[in-house]
């Protein structure tokens, strides 16, 4: 039987020590940046990813953003916002979001984590494997919108075309 302090300390625990954990396994780059927050790099086959992890202990909730390395122009964020709406709505879990002042193309999820001792570590792969496919799959639809220039509704239709047998 746990002792009262053995139990305390396993409620305090910092599940981005679990997370950084994991990321070290897989031997991507990381940065702690305190208690709170955790960012490292991933490669994507479309592009490079920078995902962010932060521990919100107020609501016990951890928080994922994967998020794009490309800059939206101005010009281009009204067509985006539709876009992303359009590609919300076909999300199970998560969303996108054009995020800041700089506009970062981002996707984020939550976990609430009440009444547990930190997330498995399937979750953890779930968080970081939800989050780099959905923005692989999404990709060529904001490419297209951004540099391809088609509208939000030409840009899904276009990128999520099923393939069938191989080249």
């Amino acid at each position: 039987m746990a002792s009262l302090l053995d139990i305390s300390q396993i409620s305090e625990a910092n599940p981005l020590d679990q997370i950084e954990l994991f990321i070290t396994e897989n031997e991507w780059p990381c940065d702690r940046q305190g208690d709170d927050e955790l960012i490292f790099a991933i490669s994507g086959n479309w592009c490079d990813y920078q995902m962010w992890f932060s521990w919100r202990p107020e609501i016990s909730a951890l928080t994922s953003a994967c998020a794009f390395e490309m800059k939206v122009p101005v010009a281009k964020q009204a067509a985006l916002h539709t876009l992303i709406v359009k590609l919300n709505e076909r999300m199970p879990l998560g969303h996108f979001d054009l995020w800041g002042s700089e506009k970062v193309l981002l996707f984020r999820q939550g976990l609430p984590l009440r009444g547990c001792n930190g997330p498995s570590r399937e979750q953890i792969e779930d968080l970081v494997e939800i989050s780099l496919s959905e923005c692989e799959r999404y990709f060529p639809a904001i490419q297209f919108v951004l540099w391809g220039g088609k509208s939000p509704d030409e840009a899904i239709e276009a990128a999520m075309l099923d393939t069938v047998g191989e080249a």
